[in-house]
């Protein structure tokens, strides 16, 4: 019945805010692939189904991709070894590099702004070391400028992203402990009016620099409803001018599919102008040399094997495929792919290519069943 109820939902909420041509045309299918020149510098291997080598960026064209997403950090060179040897290497050069190959290969860029020397995530969102020592109420002010400044060094070096994401996974704030949002506590409504604050001077400097860019907002609560609404509801009530609704899914961590149709439903609902894209997802298909997952866990949904992968890529895309507010589809470190190298300490056996053989794997041919026009 709640199902039912939220499908008649969507039908009025078409009637009254139909997709513009342009939006309706146009559907984002890629990942993120921010450590792919990493694995090259290593001699790393990309192997088809077949076992052939192949270019990674040509080939996830031939995948039907038109979209690849790069994070960039602050000043990645003052991470934390720990997270340094995770990954954390890209700053600017490194990013304008990568954006390059990425458009020279036919496809659109993704800027994912961090506004952190290492990894913000759920649990963490650290101040940069650039602005230690910045007053709060100046805050504001240093995501404006280091926005601004950004945008134009790549725009000046002919790499212009696409869309650009205005922080990653921010649904507990970002430059903690300033812009933390204080759920359920005292002050949240002054923590709601900061963030806003933040994420506003964000966007101005987007627009101010790159104005055909889609700008993105990226909460991390795909599976909790209430969370997400009440977060882009208080966007809405500080006017924060932005475009897509950008969300993470995982099944380990946000629920079944079927929860994340019922919330794409209510976004299209209560949200009609906004766009919603999927900007990370992933699943397992192995526990082989990971530190961080025990044999067995996560397995709830679907069995950590390479066909447990597919099932889910399978029924992910064909959920997706239902909801024309949903633009954009990414995989989340699709590049992983540790054979014949010892770049990362341990394996997260996420990505799309398999860590012992460099073979890519089931799941990519699904991914592909994702809608695109371009």
């Amino acid at each position: 019945m709640k199902r039912l109820f939220a499908l008649i939902l969507v039908v009025a909420a078409t009637a009254v805010a139909a997709p513009t041509a342009a939006v309706a045309q146009q559907r984002w299918l890629g990942g993120d692939v921010s450590l792919l020149p990493s694995y090259e510098a290593q001699g790393t291997v990309y192997r088809d189904a077949a076992g052939l080598q192949v270019e990674p960026l040509p080939f996830f064209r031939q995948q039907g991709w038109n979209a690849i997403r790069v994070r960039l950090f602050v000043e990645p060179h003052l991470a934390p070894k720990q997270h340094q040897d995770e990954g954390v290497c890209q700053d600017l050069p490194y990013v304008v590099r990568l954006g390059r190959r990425v458009h020279d290969a036919g496809m659109a860029l993704m800027l994912d702004l961090h506004y952190s020397d290492y990894w913000a995530d759920p649990g963490k969102q650290a101040i940069p070391h650039l602005w230690r020592d910045t007053k709060r109420a100046d805050l504001p002010d240093s995501v404006y400028q280091y926005t601004r400044r950004t945008l134009l060094q790549m725009k000046r070096q002919g790499v212009v992203p696409e869309m650009i994401q205005v922080g990653n996974e921010i649904t507990n704030g970002m430059l903690w402990p300033e812009g933390k949002i204080a759920w359920g506590k005292a002050g949240e409504a002054e923590s709601w009016a900061f963030l806003c604050r933040l994420l506003s001077a964000g966007c101005k400097a987007c627009r101010e620099v790159c104005p055909e860019a889609r700008i993105i907002i990226h909460t991390e609560k795909a599976g909790q409803w209430n969370t997400t609404k009440k977060y882009y509801q208080q966007l809405r009530l500080h006017r924060v001018d932005y475009d897509v609704i950008g969300l993470s899914y995982y099944p380990m961590w946000h629920g079944t599919i079927a929860t994340l149709g019922e919330n794409l439903d209510r976004l299209q609902w209560l949200f009609p102008d906004k766009e919603v894209m999927i900007v990370e997802a992933a699943a397992y298909y192995s526990h082989d040399n990971d530190r961080w997952a025990k044999p067995g866990q996560y397995s709830e949904f679907y069995p950590i094997t390479v066909e447990g992968q597919t099932q889910f890529t399978r029924e992910l895309v064909t959920e997706l495929n239902r909801h024309w507010n949903v633009r954009g589809l990414f995989w989340w470190f699709a590049e992983e792919n540790a054979c014949g190298n010892d770049l990362l300490p341990c394996w997260i056996n996420r990505g799309l290519f398999d860590n012992r053989t460099g073979r890519v794997l089931p799941a990519m041919q699904e991914l592909g069943k994702f809608r695109t026009e371009r």
